[in-house]
């Protein structure tokens, strides 16, 4: 295996300080070695995105730090990013945040939604860019000095059709997955989704929260949720969906886990895996995980991201889940639960990773889900009644069941579209007589 690509980050700010703490988490996330910063507080500089003094000094660390790459915190133009190129020493790769994104989404997909979720978000990304090369021709300029390299006349429209053609197939899986939720439902499941930033400890709480192996086949896992694996602290571990049956009896819950929210990521990243977001927004309740050990400024800021996020689409209740508590004081999270109440009422606090705070969280799913409504059948004592009460027994939680000479009184209790099922399977059953 050769040695990871040694990376410089840097960061430009409008004011205050550059925080590059999550740039190096993506970077090493990709599989960089981050051997250098460099940040600088100003307005962006049009040609280079920072000063061209500022420019110098990359390129000296660049060189002084044998690195092979440089990684923005900001988005990049192709002018930029080819002048900047035009500054460091040869065959010094640029990235900026956005491209360090995809090449981390490109690492992880691995099932054809996440595969197509990705092509799609790479597609997107290269539009504007192919559309500024046909730009630049109709007018007669040579686009290749603003790095966006030779021309393509059908590169567009190539990219165009690509666009549609996957839109379409994601629309079509969409609506596969839709179709197996309400199977979920029709079968008595309550379906939970995990949302929040990456790197909160949903794939850690998930695990904890289970109780059995994956509940789909062809779900893609997380490699912590593998029965070796240790949780690793890295973002993106998957971009597919996990689903795992809750332990939580009487209640059949399936918890969802998906690619965590991270912060600034462009309107058109986001829309491109709208289709394994949507196992959060068509959720009967979503646990909304957050990192308390991390500052409250910072909380407060993800928090308001994850509302806007959730809020858009989303109509079920979302409880907040404050994790990691085993790296807070009592004192510092009691102040911290207190600053978030507005947006956080009631939270829940856990450590998914010491396993405590587990027993008041599924208290509180079992208190935010649908209510359970309480039911009777009289059933005709025929062959097929006994597979109806089996049914029950699996999807209903069965108070009582009386057998008589010539009916079977079933007592139970169960999400509404199971007693809608129940008393559907009930009206097909033969009578006593048509039995005999």
């Amino acid at each position: 295996m050769s040695p990871p690509q040694r990376a410089i980050v840097a960061k430009r700010v409008d004011s205050g300080t550059a925080d590059t703490g999550e740039i190096i988490h993506l970077a090493e996330s990709a599989g960089y070695d981050v051997v250098g910063e460099l940040t600088q507080t100003r307005e962006a500089d049009p040609a280079l995105q920072i000063g061209e003094g500022k420019a110098g000094e990359l390129a000296r660390t660049v060189e002084s730090a044998e690195a092979s790459a440089v990684i923005f915190d900001n988005r990049l133009g192709p002018y930029q990013m080819y002048n900047l190129g035009g500054k460091l020493p040869e065959d010094v790769e640029v990235l900026d945040r956005f491209t360090l994104i995809l090449e981390i989404f490109g690492q992880r997909a691995r099932t054809r939604t996440a595969q197509l979720q990705v092509e799609l978000a790479e597609l997107r990304y290269e539009l504007p860019r192919a559309e500024a090369k046909t730009s630049l021709a109709k007018r007669g300029e040579h686009p290749g000095f603003m790095g966006l390299g030779e021309y393509d006349e059908s590169r567009e429209r190539d990219i165009k059709a690509r666009i549609s053609r996957i839109t379409d197939e994601l629309e079509t899986i969409e609506r596969t997955e839709e179709d197996r939720r309400e199977r979920r439902r029709d079968s008595g499941f309550d379906l939970v989704a995990l949302a929040g930033y990456t790197n909160a400890g949903k794939s850690t709480l998930l695990r904890r929260l289970a109780a059995d192996h994956s509940v789909d086949e062809n779900d893609e896992r997380h490699e912590d949720l593998e029965t070796t694996a240790e949780s690793q602290d890295r973002l993106f571990t998957t971009l597919g969906t996990t689903t795992r049956r809750a332990d939580m009896e009487p209640r059949d819950v399936l918890v969802t886990d998906t690619v965590g929210f991270i912060s600034d990521l462009p309107h058109w990243l986001v829309e491109s895996f709208k289709s394994t977001l949507d196992s959060v927004y068509r959720a009967d309740l979503v646990l909304l995980v957050v990192d308390v050990s991390e500052p409250i400024d910072e909380i407060h800021e993800k928090l308001v991201t994850s509302h806007d996020t959730l809020y858009e689409r989303n109509e079920a209740p979302i409880v907040t889940v404050l994790n990691k508590t085993d790296r807070v004081s009592e004192a510092e999270l009691e102040e911290k639960g207190e600053a978030l109440s507005a947006l956080a009422p009631n939270p829940v606090a856990v450590s998914a990773r010491e396993g405590t705070g587990l027993e008041a969280l599924r208290e509180r799913i079992d208190a935010e889900l649908p209510d359970w409504e309480d039911e009777r059948l009289v059933l005709p004592m025929a062959e097929e009644t006994m597979s109806l009460v089996s049914w029950l027994h699996d999807n209903a939680r069965v108070e009582d069941v009386t057998y008589g000479d010539e009916d079977v009184q079933v007592s139970f209790s169960a999400r509404p579209a199971v007693i809608s099922q129940a008393r559907s399977r009930a009206g097909e059953l033969p009578t006593a007589a048509e039995s005999a």
